[in-house]
């Protein structure tokens, strides 16, 4: 594209959408154009010199994101999504510049009912999960990015969180219906539900454009929040699957973490004993007692707790655990990065103990005890002292080689990131983005 030809097409926008929801401010372009792809040294390193976007559009309601759409459309202009941006993948960068559209300003509850939060895409977790609690109703799965992260980001870039060891992943349910605008002459406005949602959730924006979405809440909990200690990984990994299988005990979270991990907690650092493998924990706080009893038949103790009446008024045991674990990690030992990894529910012991032969201290376990699909499951976020890209991907390529699934999170590219079967959003991009201007280059459509 010329300098003229941009230059004709971004003044274009803001006479037509208006200067109060496009802007052309450098700075602004620039802090838009990011996420938080830098807790990847190969994302950072390929992503960090490519160009701003040219706009930034910032709507307020659904007439202006489908005028920005037919605007990309008639004018071929690339358009990238973002909420919040804090995404790891590099999903907010626009790799052809183009528009990004922010939906943050889009951020009204619209409705409350028993069991369901209808909410615009840019309303942060946070904010609903607060207005939930006060009418006894809770959000069910939400990020370690919980105080940023928008409804619309997490259900179009995440996939699970602290609370998917009861609920499981977006794809377990937790998402009922979502409006979604297409990329044409005319955008349509889509109101999605069923199986068909699978073709927005954790799209990057590539297929549609979220506008609305309505997710399960379910009844209040009071939580407890503690931290066990074990003298093994493997005593905690086994604490944390039985915790995980017993249903007498409600529980958010279950986090196994390998020593040295929980010495980067530096909050905690005066009741996290060293030596030993922490386990952070998020339960009902009537069900104290039997977490202590589970502990200790594994040779553990619960040494912290975070009553259920402090629950949210001071840093809490959740804001140490998934993706926030490594960037805990980064701040003491800046060489550190991460992997998302699927261990074997019959078979993890083994193969731990074979990554910890090899690799000691290039690698440090982290777990997230979930359920996906209705299954216990051991999903992990470890830690990898990065040497080089090469290293890195040896390291993959091992962990694949006795079983261990990766999920990379290296790449920009949900076909090469672990998305899964991608054929069906191959197919919904080319009926909803016939020109390829969603995002493009996050997903990789076969002629």
């Amino acid at each position: 594209m010329s300098t003229e030809a941009e230059v004709t097409w971004v003044h274009q926008i803001e006479e037509q959408l208006g200067k109060e929801i496009v802007s052309i401010d450098q700075a602004t372009r620039d802090k838009l154009s990011k996420d938080y792809y830098w807790y990847s040294p190969v994302l950072n390193r390929r992503l960090e010199g490519i160009a701003s976007a040219d706009v930034v559009v910032l709507p307020r309601n659904e007439d202006e994101v489908a005028k920005a759409l037919a605007f990309g459309y008639r004018h071929g202009i690339p358009v990238t999504v973002r909420g919040a941006g804090t995404g790891n993948y590099g999903q907010a960068v626009p790799l052809q510049k183009g528009i990004v559209l922010d939906l943050s300003r889009m951020d009204e509850i619209l409705e409350i009912g028993l069991g369901y939060a209808r909410l615009q895409c840019g309303v942060r977790l946070g904010v609903i999960d607060k207005k939930a609690r006060e009418v006894g109703q809770e959000i069910r799965i939400y990020p370690s990015t919980y105080v940023k992260a928008t409804v619309g980001g997490f259900v179009s870039g995440g996939s699970g969180g602290i609370g998917s060891i009861m609920h499981g992943n977006l794809w377990d349910g937790n998402v009922h219906e979502a409006v979604i605008y297409t990329m044409e002459e005319t955008p349509q406005r889509l109101v999605v539900t069923g199986p068909e949602l699978f073709n927005y959730i954790h799209n990057y924006g590539t297929t549609g454009i979220l506008t609305e979405v309505t997710i399960p809440l379910s009844p209040r909990t009071e939580w407890t929040q503690g931290i066990a200690q074990f003298p093994t990984f493997e005593q905690a990994m086994q604490f944390g699957e039985a915790l995980a299988r017993e249903e007498a005990i409600p529980k958010r979270l279950i986090a196994p973490m390998e020593w040295p991990i929980p010495s980067y907690f530096v909050p905690f650092s005066k009741v996290i004993m060293p030596e030993m493998a922490a386990v952070m924990l998020e339960f009902a706080e009537e069900t104290l007692r039997l977490v202590e009893m589970l502990a200790k038949r594994f040779g553990g103790h619960v040494g912290h707790v975070i009553e259920a009446k402090n629950y949210r008024k001071t840093i809490g045991v959740s804001d140490f655990t998934w993706n926030h674990t490594t960037l805990w990690a980064m701040k003491t030992d800046a060489s550190m990065t991460y992997l998302q990894a699927g261990f074997k529910v019959d078979s993890y012991l083994e193969q731990i103990k074979q990554i910890k032969s090899k690799y000691s201290d290039e690698v440090y376990l982290h777990v997230e005890w979930v359920r996906s699909g209705g299954a216990v499951t051991p999903t992990a976020l470890p830690v990898v002292r990065f040497t080089t890209e090469e290293r890195l991907y040896e390291i993959i390529e091992f962990f694949e080689s006795i079983g261990v699934k990766i999920f990379d999170p290296h790449t920009w590219v949900l076909d090469q990131g672990g998305r899964g079967e991608v054929g069906s959003m191959e197919r919904k991009k080319r009926e909803n983005d016939p020109k390829g201007l969603l995002n493009p280059g996050k997903i990789i459509c076969k002629s």
